[in-house]
């Protein structure tokens, strides 16, 4: 009886909701991005490098237990860095299912956002190129001189570069 009392004056003072009522969103338990995340892990682990936009140039992702990371590695195309390689390390990324995303840090006034999705390519084996693809839309924006950030988007395909086999031998050195 004292049970029911108890149950009764909390129940009137609000902390349990009545009967057809919801608890309303601030007082719902939050999940974090990263519980979300747990709850969706990668349909395969799609760590390594793929191809970037100009031949040389690569993109790695590296999935692990604690997210997502990764970087674009790329020749700078303005007159102070031309022929040097700049690295734009993720500053958000995300791999649910087939789905990737990612945002870039600004180098040089440049960055790039990527959603998309991964599927198998031809590649036999990781051990050969294209055995993943990455499709979908790379938005790359660019701030000029007055601060003033333009974007240019387009549908690109990122193929997977070949791996060597984790039980194949090391090449053995030559004497």
């Amino acid at each position: 009886m004292v049970i029911f009392r108890i149950v009764l004056c909390l129940a009137l003072a609000g902390v349990f909701p009545a009967a057809g009522q919801t608890i309303p969103a601030a007082k719902q338990p939050q999940k974090n991005q990263s519980d979300s995340a747990k709850e969706q892990p990668p349909a395969e682990d799609i760590s390594g490098m793929y191809t970037f936009l100009k031949n040389g140039e690569l993109l790695q992702i590296n999935l692990d237990k604690d997210g997502v990371t990764g970087y674009v590695s790329r020749m700078g195309d303005l007159e102070s860095d031309r022929g040097s390689f700049l690295d734009h390390f993720f500053t958000k990324a995300t791999v649910q299912g087939h789905v990737v995303t990612f945002v870039t840090r600004q180098v040089h006034g440049v960055w790039f956002e990527f959603k998309g999705k991964f599927d198998r390519g031809p590649g036999k084996t990781k051990a050969q190129d294209a055995y993943y693809v990455l499709r979908g839309t790379l938005t790359e924006y660019t701030m000029d001189a007055e601060r003033r950030a333009t974007s240019r988007s387009r549908e690109v395909e990122f193929k997977f570069l070949a791996q060597p086999e984790d039980d194949e031998p090391a090449a053995k050195p030559k004497k």
